[in-house]
């Protein structure tokens, strides 16, 4: 993990992205069951959220939808987590929503400079970036006391509500507080850079669109509203999402045939490049610059050996750190 735990745990705090050994372990069993189908099947949760998106889009002109991405996600996960969405989208949401979702981007941009330079992570910081972290913090303690001082009669008892669970199941509100942290930052940036990247890559590939808009149209038949069910079985939408993830290298070796072991001391950091991998010939076909989603439904070259299989995907990383959410 090298200095990462330093480096993020002024904002993450004690939870899962800061994590080793057993602390590490406990968590994931901790959290691996809220990641289940059946916890987000209902699609009301993301009903509202998309209504107030749509309401907040200019009718004419261009717009810049990755910030307006970033407070949808922010929206959702707020109303897997707490129950209740902070509201960024729409005017409903609890006060000081906008501060929080200031503060949080604060945080952010200077753990990305942190990590950016290892061991040298404490030259970036101050009390910017403590304000803004005391700020995240201040925000979701004040969420948490809100939702867990509601009495039985004032929850609705169909709905699941991740903080409920992650409450009867931790130690302390330090930890409580961490856990969601982690998790609202994993819900929040991932989706909304993919969808980003979806709706940028679609406008340039008008054929793409067109097919992607039919299959949507001849699943739904005219219904406005959806079932996950539905959504599973939108294959060339999953093969737009696998193609728009794709479009984002493993280590081969040491020596002159690139072949030979290669020395990596204990502890040490490793990085690797998922663009430059996702883009390899050998594994993609000799267009592995372009964006074509139908290369999903063919023989890819890397599927011709396990281990490329296996490992020449990662937009979800691998092994025991899988990413939880990544359906």
């Amino acid at each position: 993990m090298g200095p990462r735990r330093r480096v993020m745990f002024p904002f993450f705090g004690d939870g899962i992205f800061t994590q080793e050994g057993d602390a590490w372990k406990h968590s994931r069993e901790l959290l691996r069951p809220q990641f289940v189908h059946k916890q987000y099947d209902d699609m009301a949760l993301f009903q509202e959220v998309v209504d107030n998106l749509i309401s907040v889009l200019p009718e004419k002109g261009t717009v810049d939808l990755q910030p307006l991405f970033f407070r949808l996600t922010l929206d959702t996960t707020t109303a897997f987590l707490f129950g209740d969405s902070v509201g960024s989208l729409g005017a409903s949401g609890p006060a000081g929503e906008s501060t929080f979702a200031s503060a949080f981007n604060t945080a952010q941009d200077f753990v990305a400079k942190r990590m950016r330079l290892q061991d040298l992570y404490w030259l970036v910081g101050g009390k910017r970036f403590t304000a803004a972290c005391e700020e995240v913090h201040r925000f979701a303690d004040q969420i948490i006391d809100r939702n867990l001082s509601r009495d039985d009669k004032g929850r609705d008892s169909a709905k699941y509500v991740f903080l409920d669970f992650l409450e009867k199941n931790t130690s302390n509100r330090t930890e409580l507080r961490s856990q969601i942290i982690n998790i609202l930052v994993a819900g929040r940036d991932t989706t909304a850079c993919l969808l980003s990247w979806t709706f940028f890559l679609l406008v340039r590939h008008p054929k793409v669109l067109v097919k992607l808009r039919e299959e949507i149209s001849s699943t739904l038949k005219g219904s406005t509203e959806i079932t996950r069910s539905e959504l599973r079985h939108m294959n060339y939408l999953q093969n737009v999402l696998k193609e728009t993830v794709r479009a984002t290298m493993l280590p081969v070796g040491g020596g002159p045939d690139l072949k030979s072991p290669v020395f990596v001391a204990k502890g040490e950091g490793i990085a690797y490049s998922l663009y430059a991998m996702h883009r390899r010939p050998d594994f993609y076909g000799m267009d592995a610059e372009l964006f074509r989603p139908e290369r999903w439904e063919e023989d890819l070259p890397m599927n011709k050996d396990p281990i490329n299989t296996k490992w020449g995907y990662l937009p979800f990383n691998g092994g025991p750190r899988t990413c939880l959410g990544s359906e």
